[in-house]
This record gives C-alpha cells, sequence and structure tokens, in this order.
C-alpha cells in the first residue's frame, strides 16, 4: 500500500516495525456532546483504512482513547475543561455526561458501518500511567513546575514543529487565534501535562499526583494510551487535520523525549468537512448529527457512501443537495444488485482480477472513489451472477457499504404484483408489470409469437425477464 505521510509531506510504500503487523491508534472524541457528521468522517476514513490493512494481509490493533478529562475549549491549554462544560450546560454528573455521549457515539458508528476499535479507553482510566510518563520528563528535564502546573519544555527539543513549517510569531498572543498568554510557561509554544487546582478550582474530576491534586492535559493522554495499549512503537497515528498541531505534534514531542527513540512514523489525517459556512463545528451553523440525517429521511450509509467517493485529504463541501444525490445513487446501486440471482459456480479468474484491481487502486493513498467505481465495473462484467456477488462481496469488506446485506433485504420486500397464480417481482413499474402480464397472458393462450415479441419489447428497453415457477422476475439491466 502507498499512503501519504503527515510527517514527511510524501507518499510511499507503508512500512511497519512488526512485519505484516499493524499498530494503529485513532485520536477518538471528547464525549461533552454529540459528533457531528465532519467528526465522524474522520472515523468513516480510518475505518475503511483499517479494513483495507486487514483485507490486504495484515494483523491490525487499533486503539482509540475516550476523552473524559482534561480536553480544554482551546487547544491551547486555555478555557474550561470541555467536560464540565457539557455538564454544566445539563445539569448532570461530567462522569454521567461522559457515558451518556461515548453510548451516543458509537451508535453513531454503529449506524454509519464503522467498527469498534480492539481497545477503546477512557482517558479517566489511565492515571497512573501518566503520573508515570510525567514523573520521568520531570527527571530528564523535559518538563517543569511552575505556577501549580507541569509543562513540557519545548525549547529542549531539536525540532518542535513536524507538521507545518510555523514561525514563532505565528504563536504571539494575540495573533494566533486560540492562543492566551499563561504567564506560567516559559515559552508560549510550551504545553501541560498536568494541571493543579490552582488552574481551576471547581474542576469536576481531580487525582493526587507529586505535583499536587489535579487533573491530566489533553496531549499526554493519547500518549499514555498508545504507549500502554501499542507499545514503545507505534506504526500509525490517526485523526483529523485539525488535530495535526498542536495535539499530534505535542504528542510527538513528549513520547519521543520519554521514549528516547523515534515513536511514529506514519501519520494519517482527514480533511475537513464543509459546509456553506466553512469548516463544520458544533458552534457555527446547524449542528449537523446522524440522528439529524435520520429524521431528514437519509440513510446513515448513504452518508457513508457520500463520503467514500471523495478523497480523504480533500475537503469535502455538504450540502442536503448533495447527500440527496449520494442516496439516490446509493438506492440504484442496491436495487441493481438485488436484482443478482444467487446460486451458480464462481468465476475464480474474475474474482480475482477484481481483487488485484481494487488493491492496486485503493492501496494507492487510500482512493475510495476509484473502489466505488469498480463495484460498478462489476455490475456491468461479462460474468454470471454468483461471479458479481462474490466480487461486491469481496470489496464491500472494505467500502463497508452493506452492499449484499441491504440489497438482499430490498430482494425480500421487492414489489410484486399477483395476478391469479402468476406473480410479477421487479422494480414497482406499472407499465413493465402490464407488459409482462400481457406476455402470460399470451403464452396461456398458446400465441408464443406474441409472447416474444412482448419480450423482444422488454428486452429493448433494457429489461431483462427470468422466468420462475408461478411467476416472471425482472430487473434493468
Amino acid at each position: 500500500m502507498f499512503l501519504y505521510n503527515s510527517a514527511t509531506h510524501k507518499k510511499a510504500e507503508f512500512t511497519t516495525h512488526t512485519p505484516g503487523h499493524v499498530e494503529m491508534y485513532t485520536c477518538g472524541p471528547t464525549v461533552y456532546h454529540f459528533a457531528h457528521i465532519g467528526n465522524l468522517r474522520s472515523y468513516l476514513c480510518e475505518d475503511v483504512l483499517e479494513r483495507f490493512l486487514r483485507w490486504s494481509g495484515y494483523s491490525v490493533r487499533r486503539v482509540m482513547n475516550i476523552t473524559d478529562v482534561g480536553h480544554l475549549a482551546s487547544d491551547a491549554d486555555e478555557g474550561e475543561d470541555k467536560m464540565l462544560l457539557g455538564a454544566k450546560r445539563e445539569h448532570k454528573g461530567v462522569l454521567e455526561i461522559a457515558q451518556f455521549y461515548t453510548d451516543a457515539f458509537f451508535e453513531d458508528c454503529r449506524k454509519l458501518n464503522i467498527k469498534r476499535p480492539d481497545v477503546v479507553q477512557p482517558a479517566t482510566g489511565c492515571i497512573d500511567q501518566y503520573l508515570k510518563i510525567i514523573t520521568k520528563l520531570m527527571d530528564t528535564g523535559y518538563a517543569y513546575f511552575a505556577g501549580g502546573n507541569v509543562y513540557f519544555d519545548t525549547s529542549k527539543l531539536p525540532r518542535y514543529y513536524v507538521f507545518n513549517a510555523h514561525e514563532k510569531e505565528d504563536l504571539a498572543v494575540g495573533v494566533r487565534e486560540g492562543v492566551e498568554e499563561d504567564a506560567n510557561k516559559r515559552s508560549q509554544n510550551d504545553f501541560v501535562l498536568w494541571f493543579t487546582k490552582s488552574k481551576f478550582e471547581d474542576q469536576a474530576l481531580k487525582w493526587d499526583s507529586p505535583w499536587g491534586e489535579g487533573y491530566p492535559g489533553w496531549h499526554i493522554e493519547c500518549t499514555g494510551i498508545s504507549l500502554k495499549y501499542n507499545g514503545e512503537y507505534l506504526d500509525l497515528h490517526c485523526g483529523g487535520v485539525d488535530n495535526a498541531f498542536p495535539h499530534h505534534t505535542n504528542e510527538i514531542a513528549q513520547s519521543e523525549s520519554y521514549l528516547g527513540h523515534p515513536w511514529c512514523p506514519w501519520w494519517f489525517h482527514v480533511a475537513h468537512l464543509n459546509t456553506e459556512q466553512g469548516k463544520m463545528s458544533k458552534s457555527s451553523g446547524e449542528f449537523l448529527t446522524v440522528s439529524l440525517l435520520e429524521e431528514k429521511g437519509y440513510d446513515p450509509l448513504a452518508y457513508r457512501f457520500f463520503c467514500l467517493q471523495s478523497h480523504y485529504r480533500k475537503a469535502l463541501s455538504f450540502t442536503w443537495e448533495n447527500l440527496g444525490n449520494a442516496q439516490g445513487a446509493y438506492r440504484k446501486l442496491l436495487k441493481k444488485i438485488s436484482t443478482l440471482q444467487e446460486g451458480g459456480e464462481v468465476d475464480s479468474a474474475v474474482t480475482a482480477e477484481f481483487h488485484e484491481k481494487f488493491l492496486r487502486q485503493v492501496g494507492n493513498d487510500l482512493n475510495t472513489a476509484s473502489g466505488v467505481t469498480l463495484l460498478y465495473d462489476a455490475l456491468r462484467a461479462k460474468a454470471n451472477d454468483a461471479t458479481k456477488l462474490a466480487v461486491l462481496s469481496d470489496l464491500d469488506q472494505v467500502l463497508g457499504l452493506a452492499l449484499l446485506d441491504r440489497s438482499a433485504a430490498l430482494r425480500e420486500t421487492a414489489q410484486s404484483q399477483q395476478h391469479g397464480a402468476y406473480t410479477i417481482t421487479g422494480e414497482g413499474d406499472d407499465a413493465v408489470d402490464a407488459l409482462l402480464l400481457r406476455r402470460y397472458e399470451a403464452k396461456q393462450a398458446k400465441d408464443f409469437q406474441e409472447a416474444d415479441r412482448i419480450r423482444e419489447e422488454l428486452r429493448s428497453q433494457g429489461i431483462e425477464v427470468t422466468d420462475v415457477p408461478g411467476g416472471a422476475v425482472w430487473k434493468r439491466v
């Protein structure tokens, strides 16, 4: 597989520390509110990446954190804890809303057919791990205590900026949005590893530490959780493009300083989902959730189909019209598949050909749009229905569109017209059904010339008819 690496700004052949195995980490949600569909685009693309890696022969251990403490309103260590803000908004306890929104997040993932990671770890469950890391960083001079908090000292690093060539003045107070002066920091690049009660007196969740009662910073959580479950050598780290700085930058700084060796060579970042108002967020424009899509009559898997038609590194423009077009295309695809007949011998040469094409095309930096195109190519292939179904099943292991299950359900509920002992099953077109009924009546009258003429008329319209005991099944080809 060739994958673009955000750390090198280049596409290269993907390699791992242990041949054939991938240690994968994906930044999970901060569970203070519902995830919007822009957030979920990242998880959807990460899901496809994991599926492709497994499909192409790798074993994968994918780890995800659940942030239930320490993520402040500003990524630059300013503002209140988002979890506390959520608790105040709903007049509930922090852990209560954390559980509620964690459950809601995974329910959205289920609807979008996003697989649950192998390990899901709430941040509040690894406090001892963070204290161990911070203690070593303090002992080795990479961290310092000031104003009641523990900070990472970025001046100790030969290179701090990994993903972007930021300049010092970009972080000046009042120049970059979200950065406010913290007088405790030796440099405004420095970031908090551990907050104490000196930061916020009303912080709901606090633990004892060598530096006083407090709670972890957001960045240390991902480092601690990944080191605990993925080990010292992480192969692939994923997240939204807005996580690259400062969150992922800070993860690299503290992880490599703690370990004393390179930590994660591959970084996978998903671009924003944009609306007419700009980047989708919880604080601007309509709050678009999976539940809202459903309320408006859209299938969550149509949204998945919509996302797969674009490249993960390109910003995707969302409009209701675009989603509607995607839903229409997805439904037509399912309807087409539902007309394929099960049974028969599978042509292994054809399935191998499509497998290789998919491996090559989607393996070129997760080109899911090409993968979707191959679904249509499979339907047009000169092969029997059994072979087409086998190809679609194989490719959908990666795309995750539930093609065979959804089409089977559609087949079972296909509109059927009962005419005495004769049943017509198809796509609910009265004109086609009327012709088929006339053909049946002609056959009953032994007017086979008229029956053949009607069959040819249907074929000229792109209608394929299959006679079955007690009726006929038709489909458009």
